[in-house]
């Protein structure tokens, strides 16, 4: 499940903010105030890349939404995309970098949403936002000249979950059409006793005291604990859903969430192609500056991507 050791640019990137208190115990204001990084975190902005800011009405809020359009006049393909930060914490432009790279490796407009953020806005908020922003994306397509034969979603970690969520429901409501399902180490499941959230339950970032209140910040009680759109692994079905793409790290409590979930996927016939990164730790895919493979492995993602789109 991990590796023998933990990659050198990993360790040296935790002891950047080694005796930080977790999430946990500063709560989410103090944890969103501290948590605004320089705009290269996560590698070198693509300035062929438009960055648009523009706002979605929600079914309860007005929505930021920033559009990475690619050089060239289209049609593109697309992408909607749910960013990390446990429902709690972050925003948009820490994407920047990310989602202007894929945009450009992909041929896609990618739609990033800033939903509505836990414990203020608990489920079903920040989800209902991240299926809004798809079918805007969708009503939007001969504007923003995509083919809408070819729109995906993705999502890192809290996102993933919301993506795997919104995948479900595109599924069930049955009225349009996705491509493929993007997840970066979901958080798809609430059992916090599996062999990977022992094993990195303290020292490698996210730990697993602050997973468990990430979880109590977003959901309702157990209440939800069966709802697959709030927890996808509860989902009792699997068929029908578009091709994943799925990546776990190996020095992540979210590991055996994102392996369940690819088996569950594979049991349904659902084409997945997955990678785990062993030496990797849970966010790698965000820290580009300080971890090389945070920009390395986009090559998987867009190679996989771009097979699914021409296929």
């Amino acid at each position: 499940m991990t590796a023998t050791q933990l990659h050198p640019q990993c360790k040296a990137f935790l002891e950047l903010g080694a005796g930080a208190p977790d999430i946990s115990e500063i709560g989410a204001f103090q944890a969103r105030l501290t948590g605004h990084t320089e705009r290269d975190f996560s590698g070198p902005i693509d300035p062929s890349v438009k960055i648009e800011n523009v706002y979605m009405t929600g079914p309860t809020a007005d929505l930021p939404l920033h559009i990475y359009t690619p050089a060239g006049v289209g049609p593109f393909n697309a992408m909607v995309y749910f960013h990390g930060g446990g429902w709690v914490v972050n925003y948009i432009s820490k994407y920047d970098a990310q989602l202007a790279d894929m945009a450009k490796r992909t041929n896609s407009i990618i739609v990033s949403v800033n939903y509505q953020k836990a414990p203020e806005h608990k489920f079903p908020t920040p989800f209902d936002d991240c299926y809004a922003a798809f079918e805007w994306t969708v009503a939007h397509a001969s504007e923003l000249n995509i083919n809408p034969q070819k729109i995906g979603i993705g999502g890192d970690s809290a996102g993933g979950n919301l993506a795997s969520a919104v995948a479900l429901k595109i599924r069930d409501v049955g009225k349009d059409h996705l491509a493929y399902q993007w997840l970066v180490y979901p958080c798809n499941g609430v059992n916090f006793e599996t062999a990977s959230y022992i094993a990195n339950a303290e020292g490698n970032g996210l730990s697993k005291i602050g997973m468990v209140w990430l979880w109590e910040s977003y959901l309702n009680g157990e209440m939800d604990h069966n709802n697959p759109y709030a927890v996808p692994l509860s989902a009792t079905n699997f068929k029908g859903l578009a091709p994943a793409i799925l990546i776990t790290a190996g020095f992540d409590v979210l590991h055996d969430d994102g392996v369940m979930y690819k088996e569950k996927l594979e049991s349904a016939g659902v084409p997945v192609a997955y990678r785990n990164y062993p030496d990797m730790i849970h966010g790698f895919f965000n820290y580009g500056k300080y971890i090389d493979e945070g920009i390395a492995v986009r090559d998987f993602f867009a190679d996989e991507i771009n097979r699914i789109l021409q296929g």
